[in-house]
């Protein structure tokens, strides 16, 4: 009874303490209402999705492979070298079928998905939410934003369509939906916000910058939209972040600034021609700004600028730190070549810089990459230990196009020939020669050149993945 008697007199002396409520306070109670229709209790994306559910497809693909039924223990390379790929008996062909999303972005008939919902298929399908199929073709794929771009045929009738929003326009918080095909289970909609905006080192294509939600998105739902509360397309959908393969509320879209910027390419009826900058740099860490005297980490040390480029002509150089291109901020070296990337060629990128301290404004003008020198594709022949290599003159555009790092020269393998002696040296493709017997390969004359003069043991200089690598070849 005394225990209840005290914790009655320590919630009345609570109660006691508590500030009344001011009049203010007291006015904004006495004027909540209970609601007085449906209206006013309903909220729903119902209208939202009215108006852009219809522009989502669904994408079925099929692809033809060849397979011989056999044990994993016929694998085993003894038995290939001894009994031949006759052995296994013959090649039986197999109908692979997957399945992804699109979104119509042209009443024409053009719709934009992920390439690796397309990549290698035989024969697309597009089907509407209305049930209604077509047979699509591919008229653009761009494996490097793992973007494609799709044609279909509607008999002059007119298709729903959805337009393209500013994706630098978006703010944490954003509220989105992601619309697609998840497992193959039929159009689902699925809601979030956005979460996180330009995530870099995901390592889904070469131009990581990628808008990251919360919405579910599941295997299925890649090529499909990523919507805006106003209707637009502000992404597509590409990847999770997944240990199980289902959705854990870490999804990444494609934002559509580069979606614009590939559909630019295919209007135009050609590849993808990118912007090129003619530099390249490293990420500034916290090391690298307190050595160059910066309170925070951020932008890209410029560490090389090729002879002759656009940067080279505006004036950048060595050592500068680019912070901003076009007033947009600069965090990493991926940051930067998607704002490049996503920039007209012929136009001009204003790219801000840090150089001794002081801060300038460089105007650039951006061109595509140079093909020069030519590429002058060679098989290397005769009695030596390089003979059955294919390669060729890298190029700033040849180097875009393999997906090396363009600043990068000299002589790249592209393919060996299966059975030479060249492939006994286990060299890749994408290897590049640099050195062989103390002599700089620039180009494929100076390979053909540095083997005739070879004799014996050969010593050779290989760049693989940015390391270099010295291998002694007997002959």
């Amino acid at each position: 009874m005394q225990r209840l008697l005290t914790m009655i007199y320590l919630m009345l002396a609570v109660a006691l303490s508590a500030p009344a409520l001011s009049d203010q306070a007291w006015a904004e109670s006495e004027s909540k209402v209970l609601p007085r229709s449906a209206a006013e209790v309903q909220l729903s994306y119902a209208p939202l999705v009215r108006h852009a559910a219809p522009a989502v497809v669904n994408i079925y693909t099929k692809k033809v492979v060849a397979q011989r039924r056999r044990s994993p223990l016929f694998n085993d390379p003894f038995f290939k070298h001894f009994f031949g790929e006759q052995f296994f008996g013959p090649k039986r062909e197999k109908v692979q079928n997957s399945l992804g999303s699109g979104v119509i972005v042209d009443p024409e008939g053009i719709i934009v998905t992920n390439n690796h919902v397309i990549a290698g298929a035989d024969e697309i399908t597009v089907a509407l939410s209305d049930r209604r199929e077509f047979a699509a073709e591919l008229v653009l794929a761009d494996e490097r934003t793992d973007l494609a771009v799709l044609r279909v045929d509607t008999g002059g009738k007119t298709l729903p369509a959805l337009e393209l929003r500013d994706s630098d326009d978006l703010e944490v918080g954003d509220l989105v939906l992601a619309i697609g095909n998840p497992f193959g289970v039929g159009q689902t909609v699925t809601s979030g916000i956005i979460s996180a905006l330009a995530r870099t080192r995901i390592g889904v294509s070469d131009y990581q910058f990628f808008i990251q939600t919360d919405a579910a998105i599941n295997p299925g739902n890649s090529g499909g939209a990523l919507i805006s509360m106003d209707g637009k397309v502000v992404g597509i959908n590409t990847a999770i972040y997944s240990r199980s393969g289902g959705s854990v509320g870490i999804g990444f879209a494609i934002p559509a600034n580069m979606v614009a910027a590939v559909l630019a390419s295919a209007e135009n009826g050609k590849r993808v021609i990118r912007p090129w900058l003619g530099a390249s740099g490293q990420p500034v860490t916290s090391d690298v700004a307190s050595g160059l005297g910066l309170d925070r980490p951020g932008g890209v040390l410029v560490n090389a600028v090729f002879p002759g480029g656009p940067a080279d002509h505006a004036g950048l150089k060595i050592g500068d730190v680019i912070v901003a291109v076009d007033g947009k901020e600069i965090i990493d070296a991926q940051g930067l070549r998607f704002r490049i990337a996503t920039r007209p060629v012929g136009e001009f990128a204003t790219v801000s810089v840090l150089r001794q301290g002081d801060t300038m404004d460089l105007d650039i003008e951006l061109k595509g990459a140079p093909e020069t020198p030519g590429r002058n594709i060679t098989e290397l022949k005769g009695d030596h230990p390089l003979s059955g290599m294919l390669v060729g003159n890298l190029s700033p555009a040849f180097a875009e196009e393999l997906g090396i790092d363009s600043m990068i020269s000299g002589v790249v393998v592209l393919k060996i020939r299966r059975g030479s002696r060249a492939n006994r040296m286990r060299l890749r493709p994408g290897d590049i020669l640099v050195a062989l017997d103390g002599t700089t390969l620039k180009t494929v004359d100076d390979v053909n050149a540095a083997l005739k003069n070879a004799s014996g043991e050969m010593k050779l200089v290989l760049r693989r993945r940015n390391k270099l690598y010295n291998l002694v070849i007997k002959g």
